[in-house]
């Protein structure tokens, strides 16, 4: 938007920018739209106002950066009105939007107001240090209230690492294996007893009597 081309936005600014936009919508207040944000403008409620680029046609915000100036209030132009419109919890594109109230942004806009400060008089950014990237239960506990704080990083103590448990189930698994090896080195092998099995008793065969003739009984013989 030449309107709008005093001085380049670097992308890391713009990012920033948006970011603080979102807390502030959070945690602060903000109005959207050309009119609102004029108003804000002209009542001296307006910390930080942010402008689209690629609003058509660009006369609908021209006043705003003039309006800016005149009242001493910051503002970041911004490339794209759709972003600028999800940033501002809009589920359209929006031209403008004015921060009224800092709420827990008010850090980040004040370094954003810095380094726009610095780029209109043509100073280069510094450029940011990679940050290291903190634990979830880092992150979680500065979120969270001091009560839940305590809370987050008891439970991030009492949780060890999936590395540090399998080297204590490997050391288990070790002290047993060498227990075992000292039993069976102590104590003598039970001498195992082998059952003979014994031959099949073989049945007594019946001897017959032999058969008297006449087939007469015994006692009838001895009558006669």
């Amino acid at each position: 938007m030449t309107l709008f081309d005093e001085y380049e936005v670097p992308k890391e600014l713009t990012e920033d920018a948006y970011d603080a936009l979102e807390l502030a919508r959070d945690t602060g207040k903000i109005k959207r739209g050309s009119n609102e944000v004029t108003k804000t403008i002209e009542r001296g409620q307006a910390k930080l106002v942010y402008l689209a680029r690629d609003v058509e046609p660009e006369e609908v915000i021209a006043h705003l950066p003039l309006l800016c100036k005149e009242k001493g209030v910051p503002f970041i132009v911004v490339p794209s009105k759709d972003e600028l419109g999800v940033s501002a919890g809009l589920e359209v594109s929006t031209a403008s939007v004015a921060v009224v109230k800092t709420g827990k942004a008010a850090a980040k806009l004040k370094e954003i107001i810095d380094n726009l400060e610095a780029l209109m008089r043509g100073e280069e950014l510094p450029k940011k240090e990679a940050k290291a990237e903190k634990p979830a239960a880092e992150e979680a506990a500065e979120e969270a209230g001091p009560e839940e704080a305590e809370e987050a990083e008891e439970e991030a103590a009492k949780e060890e690492p999936v590395e540090a448990k399998e080297a204590v189930e490997e050391a288990v698994k070790e002290e047993a294996v060498k227990e075992e090896a000292a039993k069976e080195a102590v104590e003598p092998e039970e001498e195992k007893v082998v059952e003979k099995k014994k031959p099949p008793k073989k049945r007594a065969q019946a001897k017959k009597a032999p058969k008297k003739a006449g087939g007469k009984k015994p006692e009838q013989a001895d009558q006669g």
